[in-house]
């Protein structure tokens, strides 16, 4: 695992041993439930990185200074979840016992669930700060208890109330709403109260999960669920620097871009941009 990959995001080819955050990629998309290609995505952010530049000028770093290795795409099991998410869980614990951060690029939404199973046995105090379209609080969906549609209700299942907050949420069933306003804190349509948020989490472990739909579609059309009524690039940017700034981030993981549905590229790129913008700041 912690191994040079040969195709590795723009800068990310830290020594195994000083490395502090571990990229891999979860190219899994077998619930989708609307236009699947997500398992495409981990792989067109790595080799589109290299249309961008290494440096950020919101940040004044550079990835060429950072301590990041990119280990490559894991090979899941694309007609079995549940395998495919113990294969996940199985990289995640792997990077955590080594002492370093877990960086996941999806792939859909499920993949999460995965790398939080691990995240949640190292830092059993553990929270969740959730950027997305959708709720993903079905008990079920069309019965399958292991959806993209269901991820957050699987997480909360390990940790309970008050310990998941969500940002940007403009989708989701009557249902859906009805139990989150009881079990966690949700914000519709932005990200206000994140920085509140922050600092109520202050010091605890954190678990970032990042839906890329949480992007207007005008601006991030290549997606497998698009949601109009999204935020800006610079709102996303600014709120996912912030998260990896001030709390403690222990896992994240970046998902749902489906590479093929924007011929024109920008969608990929812009993944690229959120993953470097997030990388460099959690740099200390």
């Amino acid at each position: 695992m912690l191994s040079k990959n040969t195709e590795v995001f723009m800068g990310c080819d830290t020594d195994p041993g000083t490395a502090k955050t571990v990229l891999f990629g979860a190219p899994f998309d077998s619930t989708t439930s609307y236009r699947p290609g997500t398992r495409f995505g981990s792989g067109a952010i790595r080799r589109e990185s290299f249309g961008i530049e290494s440096y950020s000028p919101y940040q004044d770093k550079d990835l060429e200074d950072a301590s990041v290795l990119d280990a490559g795409d894991l090979e899941l099991c694309l007609g079995d979840a549940s395998k495919a998410l113990r294969q996940i869980e199985e990289q995640a614990a792997e990077i955590l016992a080594a002492g370093k951060r877990p960086f996941m690029l999806g792939g859909e939404h499920l993949v999460t669930l995965g790398a939080f199973r691990a995240a949640v046995k190292t830092y059993p105090d553990i929270h969740i700060i959730h950027f997305d379209a959708h709720a993903d609080l079905r008990d079920d969906y069309l019965e399958a208890k292991l959806s993209h549609a269901c991820v957050l209700r699987r997480c909360w299942e390990l940790v309970g109330d008050g310990r998941i907050f969500q940002f940007g949420i403009r989708s989701g069933d009557r249902e859906e709403f009805a139990w989150g306003s009881s079990h966690v804190t949700t914000r519709r349509f932005d990200f206000e109260g994140l920085e509140e948020t922050l600092h109520r989490l202050k010091g605890k472990p954190v678990y970032f999960t990042l839906d890329l739909d949480v992007l207007d579609p005008s601006v991030f059309p290549g997606t497998g669920t698009p949601e109009p009524g999204g935020v800006s690039f610079d709102a996303l940017r600014r709120a996912a620097q912030a998260v990896c700034q001030k709390a403690n981030v222990v896992a994240c993981d970046v998902n749902e871009l489906s590479p093929h549905y924007d011929q024109s590229g920008v969608s990929t790129i812009t993944a690229c941009k959120i993953v470097r913008e997030m990388l460099l700041a959690l740099e200390e």
